[in-house]
């Protein structure tokens, strides 16, 4: 008769301690593989976007928004577009101020919003994101003056029928509704960090690192892909825009991102 025999403590010990080591490989990996689908997972939502975007100038003469009345993408888009999650980057799902508050700012891992009653008047109340607006992007009238926020319209952006459209941003990762990038912008001091001038943020916002050293963008032509982070100086933001400006001063926390 057969003996049935039990594992004894140091085996069971062994088992564990190689359970524990597998874990410890794996794990790193499966995390990346994680930050990988959601990174997938934010190009997928942009590349929805790009529809929206498309389906406006489509019913509007092939132009962008005018954006004259002082309210935001957020909405001349409202209607185009159902569940309010589309604004969420699958990396940035996370409130930075689910009760409102006067300047619910997001960072790299948070959406910005939602905004409270105090915002009603530009169509905000209620609203959270994780995307923002190339704010030079816009068919606003020629004249300086009639820009509600007194920003140079001649530099704008109107339609998505231009050459090198391609490299021209739209929509992209942010940790605001949108921003106004400059080619002598200098990059934030540290990961998630933006500094506000009069006419709101610059390229600051979008300098966020996302996703392993870029972020996420919809260009005027309606493509999605990934940017580097220091390749945000060399996209054409804007008419003037000197792609061929020297390069700032990277922050250390930028030194082992790709050069452009």
């Amino acid at each position: 008769m057969c003996e049935k025999r039990a594992f004894t403590l140091i085996e069971l010990l062994v088992v564990i301690a190689i359970i524990s080591l597998l874990m410890t490989i794996l794990m790193p990996a499966m995390a990346r593989v994680r930050e990988q689908a959601r990174s997938v997972g934010c190009q997928s939502v942009l590349g929805q976007w790009g529809k929206v975007f498309a389906m406006y100038t489509m019913e509007n003469n092939g132009y962008f928004a005018s954006g004259s009345s002082g309210k935001m993408w957020t909405d001349f888009l409202d209607s185009y577009y159902k569940d309010p999650g589309l604004r969420l980057c699958p990396m940035a799902r996370k409130l930075a101020s689910p009760q409102g508050g006067p300047y619910p700012t997001g960072s790299k891992f948070l959406a910005w919003g939602a905004f409270d009653s105090s915002y009603a008047q530009m169509g905000l109340e209620g609203v959270y994101g994780s995307y923002g607006m190339n704010g030079h992007v816009s068919n606003a009238p020629r004249e300086e003056v009639d820009d509600p926020w007194s920003r140079d319209t001649t530099k704008n952006w109107k339609s998505p029928d231009v050459s090198g459209a391609n490299n021209i941003p739209l929509f992209l990762d942010c940790t605001w509704l949108g921003g106004l990038a400059e080619s002598f912008d200098q990059p934030p001091e540290y990961d998630g960090g933006v500094e506000y001038g009069l006419l709101g943020p610059n390229v600051q916002a979008f300098c966020i690192n996302r996703h392993n050293g870029f972020i996420n963008g919809l260009f005027v032509d309606f493509s999605v892909r990934k940017i580097g982070l220091k390749e945000l100086w060399k996209l054409k933001w804007h008419r003037q825009f000197d792609t061929n400006a020297d390069s700032p001063v990277w922050p250390e926390w930028m030194n082992s991102f790709k050069d452009y």
